[in-house]
């Protein structure tokens, strides 16, 4: 009994005010996005939360969105407790319970009507998937931005993805495309499919936005022969360390050193500026990074 206690005080000390504050602002988000949006024009959502919309309207009126959002996305964030932790399947749980109650509160109990149209964009399709994809991906990248989710798509993916040999973001990809050609086949019409696309990409932009931020950072690999004033120039202009790996030439055979730096996208012109004003034949290339974190904290 008292490691039971122990265990539950530890895992609630997990547990963060401003995430929660967060992922119900979320759910809330979500639910308009979606509902305001893409239920009442039959456009749909991607993964779990797509499939609800289709099942929804396929069913009597007494399993509705809301209904099938817990149903469907719950289990999926139970089934994945061992590899997600119980941690990110309590905010994933919470994150989709709000997403249901607002949609219940939107479209059974608010005085607003959502039956045949949006009462912002009427039944222009374009403007209802736009705006419904950007909306409801701000609410999903809050989710993930606060540790949890709102979407069980994801979870299969993490369980199912490597046993199917193909990646996370494959398996998404292919669930998505499988269910608006469902969603075309069973509805008998291709023209909402084909808009579920445009809200499907418009959603994962904002949520890469929302979850990766403006400021995404680029990581430069610099080839020299004067590591030693390259990296002195960078950390004096920059303020910030660099690090140099010694190479060797593949053609050449000749002693070579490879630096390290990261800069915002707003540095890259003024680092490759400075890079060639050291060394006019350093082989530059730079990629995009995620994320950045320093031992003090995230960047």
């Amino acid at each position: 009994m008292k490691r039971s206690v122990l265990a539950l005080r530890r895992f609630c000390s997990q547990l963060r005010l401003t995430n929660i504050v967060f992922l119900t602002i979320a759910g809330c988000i979500n639910a308009f996005g979606v509902t305001v949006f893409l239920a009442p024009v039959n456009l749909y959502d991607s993964g779990i939360s797509g499939t609800s919309i289709l099942l929804s309207q396929l069913t009597a009126p007494t399993f509705s969105l809301s209904f099938f959002l817990l149903v469907l996305n719950i289990p999926l964030f139970i089934v994945g407790l061992k590899k997600q932790g119980s941690v990110f399947t309590v905010y994933a749980s919470y994150a989709v319970a709000i997403y249901s109650l607002g949609a219940w509160l939107i479209t059974d109990v608010l005085p607003i009507d959502v039956s045949i149209a949006s009462p912002l964009a009427g039944t222009d399709l374009l403007l209802c998937s736009i705006f419904g994809g950007v909306i409801s991906g701000i609410g999903s990248g809050l989710a993930i931005k606060f540790g949890g989710a709102m979407d069980g798509i994801e979870v299969m993916a993490v369980i199912f993805a490597r046993r199917l040999g193909v990646s996370v973001g494959a398996f998404v990809m292919a669930y998505n495309v499988l269910l608006y050609i469902v969603c075309g086949v069973v509805m008998g019409s291709w023209i909402l499919p084909l808009y579920s696309i445009v809200t499907y990409y418009a959603a994962l932009k904002t949520l890469d936005f929302i979850v990766e931020g403006i400021g995404r950072s680029k990581a430069a690999m610099i080839i020299t022969t004067s590591p030693d004033a390259i990296c002195q120039a960078l950390t004096t202009a920059f303020e910030t360390g660099a690090t140099s790996i010694a190479a060797k030439g593949g053609f050449s055979n000749t002693d070579r050193s490879v630096i390290y730096f990261v800069v915002n996208r707003f540095q890259v012109g003024r680092m490759k500026e400075i890079v060639h004003t050291v060394d006019p034949l350093a082989y530059i290339t730079i990629i995009e990074v995620a994320d950045v974190f320093s031992a003090n904290a995230d960047q």
